[in-house]
């Protein structure tokens, strides 16, 4: 076991949860009021003040401008003298640009895993081309934004009970991925690289069995450019229209129709078959995290990742703003020192993107990152970087970049959660894990998405859109090597068919949401 799997076993009461010897905080389980004596490991700490659950609690004193410790490290200055005891929030530490040693590939030998035998497999479908699907979708591509109503419409042709798709049970649906770009840009630059990599690696993506590119046609990203762009073969019937071209809305959304039926008929003919579990792309995200994140779902879903790994199968981490002040951690296992350097870049990049915009790194944790124990950018980066286990870091990808390497990689995507799962899976994640603990609605197509809950209360208040409760670490109950060993295996079900609880609520249609970068014309 790495020295950061370490990092987030329990070692003290159910009640306060000290993660390493060296820390000085512990978090509660459950809101603490101000009087009780509170047991944390050989240690006793009287609360100074009501704590909320999922906050820190002092446990060693930390003068003003001393260091603040979780996870093994620092995670902010104290703005004021601290006692044990006390509630440790914005009121009494704050962020600090602290110099962080890279220690290019420092720890990779002892991050290896061992290859699993025998490999897992699960019931995939195998296209033509040898791609491996999780799911059979026809998609609509937009090229522009002015294309997003009649894409719509075509889609909505084909919602089940009663509708199109009804005889054609083996296909999943019909998506239109729409967004609010494609004109009013430069025909060049790195905005419109950005999109068109986006919307080209959706199109070819394999879980759409059929595609329709749709464009208005007068707009900066044609759709013949585009089409063409996919190569030969992509793997999947295409079908490049405009809506200029074929004479207008009603006749775009007639001829469509019977294109997109056409697709499903031949789509409605797969057989799931055992594939082996290399070929799963698994997207890591988090998402309204609170102070249980770190601790629960995100160390769960990095055993998960793990699992995945020796398999030889791909997990990917990205969300680089919240990786800001953890990067260090993922260069120490980096299999060469490009790949390193390569993820140096990336947040060099970062900074200099959010200087240009008045803005700093460190604005994050949102309100509600804040709201659930979660004080500094450093202290949220820490949790977060979890999900990505203890594998080797293989490769280093920039947005929507195609994914090739297997193994452990990494992303270069915004934290916002629909723009970075956009990304992924258009870089290939065929499935996603997607962990929160103040309660995100989220899901994604053409790609499933789990959502893992942090803790048990909020599980219980959402049952209804979570697929995991993560909450038993805290409580005793599950440990964090038994919920990723549950997590992979649900990947494996999800990835051979079983609905998430996003897909049954209908979620992904809206949630395709590409990285916009450029001046708006």
């Amino acid at each position: 076991m790495t020295e950061e799997r370490n990092a987030f076993t329990m070692t003290a009461s159910v009640t306060a949860v000290r993660l390493r010897p060296e820390d000085t905080v512990a978090v509660v389980s459950a809101p603490v009021p101000a009087g009780t004596e509170l047991r944390v490991g050989d240690q006793v700490v009287k609360v100074a003040q009501d704590v909320p659950a999922g906050h820190k609690v002092a446990v060693a004193a930390a003068p003003a401008g001393s260091e603040v410790r979780k996870y093994g490290q620092v995670i902010g200055l104290a703005t004021v003298d601290i006692r044990p005891g006390e509630h440790v929030h914005t009121h009494n530490l704050a962020f600090a640009s602290l110099g962080r040693d890279y220690a290019f590939c420092a720890d990779l030998e002892a991050s290896r895993i061992a290859p699993a035998a025998p490999v897992a497999t699960f019931q995939g479908i195998v296209r033509p081309d040898g791609r491996v699907a999780t799911r059979n979708y026809i998609g609509i591509v937009t090229t522009v934004n002015c294309s997003a109503t009649v894409a719509r419409m075509i889609a909505a042709r084909f919602q089940r009970g009663p509708g199109l798709l009804d005889e054609f049970p083996r296909v999943d649906g019909v998506v239109a991925l729409t967004h609010g770009s494609g004109c009013g840009m430069t025909g060049s630059g790195e905005g419109f690289d950005l999109l068109r990599r986006t919307l080209q690696g959706y199109a070819v993506h394999p879980n759409f069995a059929g595609l329709v590119v749709l464009g208005l046609g007068c707009e900066v990203n044609q759709v013949s450019a585009l089409a063409e762009s996919l190569g030969e073969p992509v793997g999947a019937p295409v079908l490049p229209m405009t809506i200029q071209g074929s004479g207008g809305t009603r006749a775009t959304v007639e001829q469509a129709t019977e294109a997109v039926l056409e697709m499903a008929r031949q789509a409605d003919r797969v057989q799931r078959v055992p594939v082996p579990a290399s070929h799963l792309v698994l997207g890591l995200e988090c998402g309204g995290s609170d102070g249980y994140s770190g601790i629960t779902a995100n160390p769960a879903l990095g055993v998960a990742a793990d699992i995945l790994v020796s398999h030889g199968g791909t997990a990917v981490l990205g969300e680089t703003p919240e990786i800001y002040g953890a990067e260090h951690l993922l260069t120490r296992r980096a299999t060469s020192p490009e790949v390193g350097q390569r993820l140096v870049d990336r947040i060099a990049w970062w900074e200099r993107y959010v200087a240009t915009l008045d803005a700093s790194l460190d604005n994050n944790p949102s309100p509600g990152n804040k709201a659930g124990g979660l004080t500094t950018i450093l202290e949220k980066s820490l949790g977060a970087v979890a999900k990505g286990g203890s594998s080797p870091l293989s490769a280093v990808y920039e947005y929507a970049e195609p994914i090739t390497e297997r193994g452990f990689v990494f992303m270069d995507t915004p934290g916002y959660d629909p723009v970075s799962v956009t990304g992924m899976v258009a870089g290939g994640a065929n499935v996603v894990c997607f962990t929160t603990g103040r309660g995100s609605v989220f899901g994604s197509k053409p790609a499933p998405c789990l959502k893992l809950a942090t803790n048990t209360e909020m599980y219980s208040r959402m049952e209804g859109d979570m697929d995991v409760n993560c909450g038993g670490v805290v409580d005793g109950s599950a440990t964090v090597e038994s919920l990723g060993r549950e997590i992979f295996e649900l990947v494996l079900e999800v990835a051979s068919g079983r609905q998430t609880k996003s897909e049954e609520l209908g979620f992904g249609d809206e949630e395709f949401t590409p990285w916009q970068l450029g001046a708006v014309l």
